[in-house]
Order: structure tokens, then sequence, then C-alpha cells
């Protein structure tokens, strides 16, 4: 083995946040390989909520469709009352339909079927998940990490220059970095199964005893499947039979009725709630991201979507470092992502106390639209602002039509792997070109018509401001007309220096 046979990144674990982290990688061009230990793709739904702002990822991805194909919209909630009575309510509240946020409501949509979404989707780009291949060991140096793998009895020895720990709650990776990962028991232990049954309805998500942490039981319809996903708190202590028959008893005993008859049961659970956060989110040239680097309960369908967004964020990076651009880049991954799963633990935490009080609506708290990197290092603002967009936050939508009237959005033209320059009405060529930015004047004589003012009041620019977005979708920069060396020198910062041609 010499340091040319190094690959760029080992993933290992091959969940939603390693193939989130794969698929960028391999629209990058970065060499890397995705290893899981499990001999098979995981095949429950327990990750289930996909929120709008993971569609956006995966709209850039190139799978919100498949995704969506693959399940649909949360079914309303019909509440079983002692009286015999039942109530309907919606679950998600509706908000208002906005140009600057294609996808205003989740989708409900198993993890198995997102996870195969996305592994299709890698598939396409020449790569695939190896199961039944474990990291049993590893070492670091100044260039690299040396780390041992087994598969199939046989071990092997492979450079990588960095290693990303997706492997889950109990992660290998965070356990041999002796990274901490305090936080507490929530004192609820639950199960979550994927059954066929007899004696429900397929229109609404069935809940009995609301509020009641001794009695509740839930089945969800899992559109597209012929499941449901059976959930419901459970004793502490002792052991749960998780079989048809059990699960049967379990839903008479809770529910009263004989005629809801578990036909067979694919995937089953018993777990504790937790709420951890990792001290670290690197150690040199070792990274933890998802489950790894934080585990939440299930309520309010954070977990996978924060997941997801933690391989976002750290796989532009990490190509970017590759490529050149300074490593002191990377320490931005864990200055912007922590501190947002500190806050989704926060949030997660607070949903699992209504939900023990029968409240169980969802409003816009859990659509991670409003979640931001206000104050990151990579946040520029040249004159400082007030506005409702400012660098830091997530880059709305918004509609434009091309030159010659073709109907065009925001996000078309963000969609790839390269940072996009915005130029409002500027009327001087003063950004250099360069190669991993696309550079778009929008307003009169640009390639782009605000025909409608969505991006001058969305944004809240002045003729001769510059928006730069970021790879993931966030703004990066705004700078005003005097500001253009300010801009320049954040271009190199990040890795993009002048001199190469660019799309324009």
């Amino acid at each position: 083995m010499t340091e040319d046979d190094a690959i760029d990144v080992l993933i290992c674990g091959a969940g939603a946040a390693g193939l989130t982290l794969a698929i960028d990688l391999a629209r990058r061009g970065v060499s890397f390989r995705l290893i899981e230990k499990m001999d098979d793709p995981f095949r429950g739904s327990r990750g289930k909520g996909i929120q709008p702002r993971t569609m956006e990822v995966f709209e850039d991805l190139g799978i919100v469709d498949r995704v969506a194909a693959s399940g649909g919209f949360y079914p309303h909630q019909r509440e079983y009352r002692g009286d015999g009575s039942t109530k309907d309510v919606a679950l998600v509240e509706a908000g208002e339909q906005l140009p600057s946020e294609p996808y205003g409501m989740p989708l409900l949509v198993p993890q198995f079927l997102t996870e195969r979404a996305m592994r299709e989707r890698l598939a396409e780009l020449g790569h695939a998940p190896e199961f039944g291949c474990a990291l049993i060991a590893f070492e670091q140096d100044g260039q690299g990490v040396t780390a041992k793998i087994a598969n199939g009895g046989k071990e092997q020895t492979i450079r990588t220059r960095y290693l990303v720990g997706t492997d889950g709650g109990r992660s290998f990776v965070r356990q041999a970095l002796a990274v901490g990962f305090p936080g507490k028991t929530l004192g609820v232990r639950a199960i979550v199964a994927d059954v066929t049954l007899t004696g429900l309805s397929c229109d609404v998500w069935h809940r009995f005893n609301e509020g009641s942490m001794e009695t509740q039981i839930s089945f969800c319809p899992l559109a597209e499947t012929g499941l449901f996903q059976l959930q419901g708190p459970i004793p502490l202590e002792g052991d749960i039979d998780l079989s048809a028959v059990g699960l049967t008893a379990l839903s008479a005993e809770r529910t009263g009725r004989a005629d809801i008859l578990i036909q067979s049961v694919s995937w089953a659970s018993a777990f504790n709630m937790n709420a951890r956060l990792a001290d670290s989110y690197r150690v040199g040239r070792v990274f933890l991201a998802g489950d790894a680097a934080h585990t939440h309960p299930p309520t309010g369908g954070q977990g996978l979507n924060t997941s997801v967004q933690d391989a976002y964020n750290l796989g532009w990076k990490l190509a970017a470092v590759l490529a050149g651009a300074p490593e002191t880049l990377l320490d931005s991954y864990e200055e912007e992502r922590r501190p947002i799963a500190a806050d989704m633990l926060g949030l997660a935490s607070r949903l699992l106390e209504d939900m023990k009080r029968g409240d169980i609506r969802r409003g816009r708290e859990v659509r991670q639209l409003d979640i931001g990197y206000l104050g990151s290092s990579l946040s520029l603002e040249g004159p400082p602002r007030q506005a409702l967009v400012l660098a830091g936050n997530r880059a709305p939508d918004a509609p434009l039509k091309g030159a010659a009237g073709q109907p065009a959005r925001l996000f078309d033209l963000f969609k790839g792997p390269h940072w996009t320059l915005l130029e409002f009405q500027v009327k001087t060529d003063a950004i250099q070109p360069r190669k991993g930015l696309h550079i778009h004047g929008v307003g009169q004589g640009g390639d782009f018509v605000d025909s409608e003012n969505r991006f001058r009041d969305t944004y809240e620019v002045a003729p001769g401001d510059r928006v730069l977005i970021r790879p993931d979708g966030y703004v990066g920069a705004i700078v005003s007309q005097g500001e253009v060396a300010a801009l320049e020198a954040y271009l190199h910062d990040v890795g993009l220096r002048a001199g190469a041609a660019t799309a324009r």
C-alpha cells in the first residue's frame, strides 16, 4: 500500500447520513468508499418524516420526486376516546404556500424506502455501499488515516485522507476517538414495528389513549407499502413479545378491540429514548455525522433530517479542501452543525413532553426551514444589514424569467455542486470568473429578469448588490457594490480562486 493507493474519504455507516455524503462526494468526483457492517440495508420505517428543508436537499441531489413517490403527506389522526367516540385532527399544521418555500408540508416516507431511493441515486453515479464490511481499527497522522476493515472473514488495511463516522448512536468511530457523548436517558421506552394487519382503515393514523404513557398505542399507515407502523410506550424493564401474536395481544389490551389482528411483522424494535450530543464533531482528520454525533427522541421527526443535513454541510467542505481550499474550512462543520443539533435535541425533548400530555400537533418549528448559520465564520455581509434574509440564512427560492422569456427559478440555478453568485442590476463586471462559481445577472441587461420583483423583495437587495449562495443552499455573502474586495477575499478563502473559466 502506498500513498497513491489512498482514497479521499472513507464513510463508515450506510444510513441516511452516509448515503447523503456519498451522493454528494460522488457528484463532485471525490474518491471514497462507503462501508456498512450490517449485511443488508436497514429495513424499518423508523425515521419516516421528511421535512421541507430536507426535500430541498433531495431536490438538489436529484431524488426528491423518487422519495415523494415512495410515500405521501401525513394522514389525519383519528383519536379514539374512552366513551367510544372519535375525533379526526390534522397532525401537521398547514401553512401558506409561498414561492420562497416550494415544499410547504412534510412527507411521510418509511426510512427503508428513503434510503432505497438514495442507494438508487448513488448507483446512477457509479457507486454502491459495501455491506457486511466493518471498520475494526484506525489511526491517523498529519496526512491521513490508516483504517483496518473486515469483510467476509478477511481483513484489509486501507489509507484514506479523511474518515467520517456515520455509524449510528453506538458509533464505533466515536468510541474509538474517546469523544464524550453526554446527555440523558429520557425515562421513556417504546416499541416501533412495521406490521400488516386487519381491522383498521388505511386512510387515517389511528391513535388510542392519547396522553397515557401506560396504555397509548397508535397505528400509522405507510403509504405505498401495505404496512402500518405500530408505536407505543412500554415499561422500562422486562421483555416485550414483538411477534405477531404478542403485538396482537398488546393491541387488544390497549384498544379493547379484538378485531385488530397483526398478520405479520417485517421489522420491530424496543428502545429507550435518549437525548445526547457528542462533545466534538471532529478529531483531526476524523469526523462524526448523523446519529454518531447526536441522538434524538423520535418526536417531531428531526433525527433523520438533521443527519442528512450534517452530511450535506460536510460534503462540499471536504471536496473543497481536497481540491486545495484551506484546511481551516473544515472547522466550520462543527461550528455550524453542532449548535443546530443542540437546538434539535431541545425541540424533540419538548415535543416528547407535549406528547405525554396528548398534544401531537406539529407546526413550522419542525420543518427546519428557519435553521441557519447566522454568525458563522462563513457568513459575510458588507455592510451589515437588517433584513429577513441575511448571510447564513437558508437561501429562499423565487421565480424568475430568462432573458428570452422562459420561466425559471432560483433553485434551478442553485442545483448542483457549485457556488452561485447573483448580481442584481450590477453595471460593472468586477468579480473575476473562477471554476466552481456560476455567476448570473438579474435585472436589465442580465441573463434573468425579476419581472415580479420576487427576488428583489425576498432578498431585499438594492441595485449593485451581490448575493453569494453556498453549495448547500445557504447564503454565504451579501455585499454592496463597494464591498467587492471583501467578496473576492471570501471567495479566495473558501477555495474559489480567480483564473479559471466559469458558467455565466
